[in-house]
C-alpha cells in the first residue's frame, strides 16, 4: 500500500473515529460501534481506536459480562471463521472476525486473545498485550492466555511483565519445565534493558569501541547499535566478557536462527563464567537439537542410497548416541525435578526402547498422577507388563486406559487399547467381551493386525497367543 493510500484511509478513520465519539455522547450505541468499527479497520494499530470501540460495545450491553442474548450460538460461526483464518494464517481476516465476535460478547475471553494473536503476528505489538491483557483478566488461569501475554510483552521489551506472566504460569502448572526455563530467560533479558540503559549509555560506548576496532572502513559501513541483535550483543560481551546473561541472549538469538552449534558455544561459555542451572539444561537441550538434526541427515543419506551399508549404520550410532543422551540428561532432571510428571514419562518412554523395563515402570507409576497424559502412561504401561508376561496387571491398566482415547482424537492409541483387550480377553476365554472389542477395532480400521480373523474364527479358537512380544 502507498503512503498516500496509508494517509487517506487513516483521515477517513478519523473521521469516523469523531462520528462514533459523538453517537457514544448520545448513546446511539450500534451507530458508534460502527463507526468505531470502522476505525479500528482502516486504522488496525491504533491502541486508542480498539480500546474506545471495546469500551462503547461494554456499555452497550450494560456491562453484563455476557454480551448480547444467546451470545454464545451466535459466536459459533464466528469461532469457526477465527479458525478457517488461523488455520491460512490470514492474519488481518482472523483479526477481523474475532473483532465481529466482540461484537456480539467483548468479555469472550477466546476472542479477545485471539485477536491478541492476530494483531501480535501483524506487528501490533500495542494492541496485542491491550487484548491478551483483558483476556487473562476474564480467564486468569488460562495457560495459553498467559504465554500470549508473555510473548507480546516480550516484544515491547517488557520482561518485567513477561517474566511475571510466566511466573503465574508456573504457578498454575509446576510440571511446566519451559515457563520455568522462560522466567529466568525474561529476568536475564530485564537485567539487560534495565531502565533503557544499555540503549542510553552503555552502547556510546560500546559504538567507540567497535568503531575503533573496524579503522579504515566508511563509516557508513559499519553496522551500528540497534542494526543487528548479534552485533550488539557481541559489543557487549566484548565490554563485559564475565556477563553470563550477555553470552545466554546470544545463544537464544543462534538457536531460535537454527544456529545450534553457534548456540551451544555460547550457552557453555554462559555457564562458564557463572551462568545458573537453567543456561546448563539450555545447552543440554540444544546439544540434543544437535543430534537430531545430525540423525536426520543420516537418514535422509541413507535413504537416498538404500544399498549403502555404512549410512545405515551411521544411522543406528546416531539413534543409539541420542537414545543414550536423552536417557543420561533426563536422568537428571528427574532427580532435580522430581514433581515433573512428564519429564519422567519422557524418560520411562526412552527406557523401553532400551528395554529396561523395571525402571520405566516405576516411572509411568508415577506419571500417571497428571491427568493431561493419563491415558498414554497407561497404555504405555500395560504395553510394559504384556512384556513382562504380566496379563492381569497389563489387562487392568487398559481397563482404565480405554476410556481417555476416543477414535476421531486418537486412532492409533483407541484401536491399540482395544485390541491387547480383546487378546487378553480371548486369552481368558471371555469370547463374547473380546469380540465387543475387536469390533470397536475394526470400526475403526478394517485392516488393522490380525482383529479381523481374530473376530471371524473366535468361536473357533482355543485361547490366545503369547503377549509378552507385542
Amino acid at each position: 500500500m502507498s503512503s498516500a493510500d496509508d494517509s487517506r484511509k487513516r483521515e477517513i478513520a478519523k473521521v469516523s473515529f469523531q462520528k462514533g465519539t459523538q453517537a457514544m455522547g448520545k448513546e446511539n450505541w450500534d451507530y458508534a460501534i460502527e463507526m468505531f468499527g470502522q476505525s479500528v479497520t482502516l486504522w488496525p494499530d491504533n491502541l486508542m481506536f480498539r480500546q474506545t470501540l471495546r469500551g462503547c460495545e461494554e456499555k452497550k450491553y450494560k456491562n453484563n459480562g455476557t454480551g448480547a442474548s444467546m451470545a454464545g450460538m451466535r459466536l459459533m460461526g464466528i469461532r469457526s471463521e477465527v479458525k478457517k483464518a488461523r488455520g491460512a494464517k490470514k492474519w488481518p481476516e482472523m483479526d477481523q472476525a474475532a473483532e465481529k465476535g466482540l461484537a456480539v460478547n467483548p468479555w469472550d475471553a477466546q476472542l479477545n486473545a485471539d485477536v491478541g494473536e492476530a494483531t501480535g503476528q501483524l506487528g501490533y505489538d500495542d494492541v496485542s498485550v491491550f487484548c491478551y491483557q483483558r483476556a487473562v483478566k476474564f480467564e486468569p488461569k488460562n495457560k495459553e492466555f498467559l504465554k500470549g501475554l508473555a510473548d507480546a510483552l516480550a516484544r515491547k521489551k517488557d520482561f518485567i511483565g513477561a517474566a511475571n506472566c510466566w511466573r503465574k504460569v508456573y504457578e498454575i502448572d509446576p510440571m511446566d519445565g519451559h515457563a520455568r526455563s522462560q522466567i529466568q530467560a525474561m529476568d536475564s533479558q530485564a537485567i539487560i534493558h534495565k531502565s533503557g540503559l544499555e540503549d542510553a549509555q552503555t552502547t556510546r560506548e560500546v559504538q567507540r569501541g567497535y568503531e575503533e576496532s573496524v579503522k579504515g572502513k566508511v563509516a557508513d559501513e559499519v553496522i551500528g547499535p540497534g542494526d543487528s541483535p548479534e552485533a550488539d550483543l557481541q559489543r557487549l560481551i566484548r565490554k563485559d566478557p564475565a556477563n553470563a546473561a550477555n553470552y545466554q541472549k546470544l545463544a537464544d538469538l543462534y538457536r531460535r536462527d537454527g544456529r545450534l552449534e553457534e548456540a551451544f558455544e555460547m550457552y557453555a561459555k554462559a555457564f562458564e563464567v557463572g551462568g545458573d542451572q537453567v543456561v546448563k539444561e539450555q545447552g543440554e537441550d540444544v546439544r540434543l537439537d544437535i543430534l537430531r538434526k545430525n540423525l536426520d541427515l543420516a537418514k535422509e543419506a541413507a535413504q537416498r542410497d538404500s544399498a549403502d551399508e555404512n549410512a545405515k549404520q551411521g544411522v543406528a550410532q546416531l539413534a543409539k548416541e541420542l537414545l543414550d543422551q536423552e536417557i543420561e540428561i533426563f536422568s537428571r532432571r528427574v532427580d532435580r525435578y522430581p514433581k515433573d510428571l512428564r519429564l519422567k514419562y519422557e524418560l520411562a518412554q526412552r527406557f523401553v526402547r532400551v528395554k529396561n523395563l523395571p525402571p520405566a515402570i516405576k516411572l509411568l507409576q508415577q506419571s500417571s498422577g497428571d491427568v493431561r497424559i493419563e491415558g498414554p502412561v497407561l497404555l504405555l504401561l500395560a504395553k510394559c507388563f504384556l512384556q513382562q508376561k504380566q496379563n492381569g496387571l497389563a489387562k487392568r491398566q487398559l481397563e482404565k486406559a480405554v476410556d481417555k482415547f476416543n477414535p476421531n482424537d486418537h486412532p492409533d492409541q483407541y484401536k491399540e487399547c482395544h485390541y491387547y483387550l480383546g487378546r487378553l480377553l480371548e486369552e481368558e476365554k471371555n469370547l463374547e467381551e473380546a469380540e465387543k472389542h475387536y469390533t470397536d477395532v475394526l470400526a475403526v480400521d478394517y485392516e488393522y493386525k490380525d482383529a479381523q480373523k481374530r473376530l471371524e474364527d473366535i468361536q473357533g479358537r482355543g485361547g490366545g497367543a503369547d503377549l509378552s512380544e507385542i
